[in-house]
């Protein structure tokens, strides 16, 4: 069956459009003559896009390349599915439920595609592989194995506990750094519309001073004509730096030197690597313990981990568990992994109880991530604070200093 978005109107000429499913055109007409809805436009729906007309006279809606799926979307899929296949229905019936109850356009026609392959006959894993931006290698690899094993329900609802973890880790990423962000935008705001706004008007009254101001009056005076006058080209240089840095961090060479910044950066750069770290172990955990063969583990792994440089080491390790040997030597040989993760690998590896190990060390750094960015988040603020203090108390000193001589003169 095919999605077909249609437009119509109801038995009061009340406006009607929607989503239904139907084998062809003519029978989604057919179906919601049957529902009470008068159709005037009927077209077929594809995950992603919707093309409406033939030839050269066809429309492309924008809004479904921007309607993009979330990982929370991804994971309340996951958890859902896995209610469904524990409960022993087929997975076609188990697909016909998500997509009646999926309220996200782009996931619900991803639905109704896998749907129909799994229909005619291709396994759920072999289904998702055409959307890689959805369903990546981790979550197709799962999936396959939990196909293979009989443990589906197991499968995914690992699964789901390892994107519901990645969520709550971009939560509180994305959380510590929105108020840094916001707070920096606005004091620089206010500092732009001191410099531009209310350092000019007060400069008039200073023009009689000529070099008898204040060094640091002169100073601010400068700044603020600079930015007055030449604003527009502080504008265009800023968009061509951010332009050719993104160029640049496009190119291998500069992704590399990018990758290695984010691991070396003061303070930011701890957090970067115990959170490619976490992932790096809660990933290859969640595969093994799912039935993923290590070399197709460390394969999946290197893509997800997020760093170049720790993906290398990654890469290393697959190449020496190819030949046989451990897989902790080269990941502690790289020096990209902290002492307690190689040590801990190499004791799971000698005990045979390398996922558990791996958990354990997943958990470890998640916490203390958490413990880290309330950490920052809790000290970013007064800094702030004193930062934009100091800014304006140097305004301040630049506008105050002039007056009080003035005023001695006078007096």
């Amino acid at each position: 069956m095919a999605a077909f978005e249609y437009k119509g109107f109801d038995h009061a000429g009340k406006p009607l459009s929607g989503i239904v499913d139907s084998e062809n055109s003519r029978g989604a007409r057919s179906k919601l003559r049957k529902q009470g809805i008068f159709t005037t436009e009927v077209w077929e729906q594809k995950a992603g896009r919707r093309t409406k007309g033939s030839g050269l006279n066809f429309e492309i809606d924008l809004s479904r390349f921007l309607a993009r799926v979330s990982l929370q979307d991804v994971a309340q899929l996951t958890s859902q599915l896995s209610t469904l296949v524990g409960a022993g229905i087929p997975m076609v019936e188990a697909l016909t439920a998500l997509i009646e109850q999926t309220e996200q356009p782009t996931l619900h026609l991803m639905l109704i595609e896998i749907r129909e392959k799994v229909n005619q006959g291709d396994t759920l894993a072999d289904a998702m592989v055409g959307y890689p931006k959805v369903f990546g290698d981790l979550f197709v690899n799962m999936v396959r194995a939990g196909e293979q094993s009989g443990a589906m329900d197991i499968v995914l609802c690992r699964l789901t506990d390892y994107i519901e973890a990645q969520v709550k880790l971009q939560g509180e990423l994305r959380s510590a750094l929105t108020y840094p962000f916001l707070m920096g935008g606005v004091s620089g705001l206010i500092v732009l519309g001191l410099f531009v706004g209310v350092i000019p008007r007060i400069k008039r009254i200073f023009d009689s001073f000529g070099e008898g101001l204040p060094l640091v009056t002169r100073v601010i005076l400068a700044i603020s004509d600079f930015a007055v006058a030449w604003w527009w080209m502080l504008i265009l240089l800023g968009c061509a730096l951010v332009f050719a840095a993104f160029k640049y961090v496009r190119t291998p060479s500069g992704r590399t030197h990018w990758h290695r910044f984010l691991l070396q950066a003061p303070i930011f750069g701890r957090i970067n690597r115990l959170v490619a770290v976490s992932r790096f172990c809660r990933t290859l955990s969640t595969l093994l313990d799912s039935g993923v063969p290590i070399l197709t583990a460390v394969s999946i792994v290197k893509t997800v981990v997020g760093n170049d440089i720790i993906s290398e080491a990654i890469e290393s390790a697959g190449k020496n568990i190819r030949e046989g040997e451990s897989i902790a030597s080269p990941l502690k040989a790289s020096g990209q992994f902290p002492p307690l993760v190689t040590h801990m690998i190499a004791i799971g590896e000698r005990t045979g109880e390398l996922e558990p190990m791996l958990g354990k060390v997943a958990d470890a750094y998640d916490q203390q991530v958490e413990t880290t960015i309330g950490t920052l988040t809790s000290l970013l603020e007064p800094i702030l604070i004193l930062v934009m203090g100091g800014v304006v108390v140097v305004v301040a000193l630049a506008i105050l200093l002039p007056m009080l001589s003035m005023s001695s003169m006078i007096h």
